[in-house]
């Protein structure tokens, strides 16, 4: 049962980093549940605590990174709030428009489209617009990272 439940981990770590780049998928809690999952399919004896509260501190980071990214773009840029928000939304478009390359163009369209919205000129939409872009590309970098680090973690310990 350990081959088992170590391989199942490794397989939906690696899933779980994919899933990174869609912004509707807690890729996140993934990690944690399926690390929770394997210590019950082995009987709670190869993940030490302090590795647990690793994982919650990573988990949480994770958000935090993804939220403040794109503000910070956005406002380096000199963005609005609703430029963050309509590439939030945009990127959980994207998902569903021309997958994968409407994960990188959608955001972008709606943090555009946020912009204007705003009462922007063209000009400093579309400056705003690719601020919120590359500040939530930064952010999905450093989720992709902390995901990373969460799996070496876990792996780490069962292995």
């Amino acid at each position: 049962m350990n081959a088992f439940a170590d391989w199942l981990f490794v397989l939906v770590w690696a899933v779980a980093l994919v899933a990174t780049f869609i912004p509707v998928v807690p890729a996140g809690f993934v990690i944690v549940g399926m690390a929770f999952l394997h210590e019950l399919l082995v009987g709670f004896g190869e993940i030490s605590l302090p590795i647990w509260i690793a994982l919650a501190v990573l988990t949480v980071l994770s958000s935090l990174v993804d939220n403040i990214a794109g503000a910070m773009g956005a406002r380096h840029f000199g963005g609005s709030r609703q430029g963050v928000w309509g590439a939030f939304l945009g990127g959980i478009l994207g998902v569903f428009v021309l997958p994968p390359l409407g994960l990188f163009l959608m955001p972008f369209v709606g943090a555009y489209v946020g912009e204007l919205v705003a009462g922007r000129s063209p000009e400093d939409a579309l400056r705003g617009a690719w601020g919120a872009v590359l500040g939530l590309l930064g952010g999905l970098a450093g989720k992709f990272l902390i995901h990373l680090l969460m799996g070496i973690l876990v792996i780490q310990a069962i292995f």
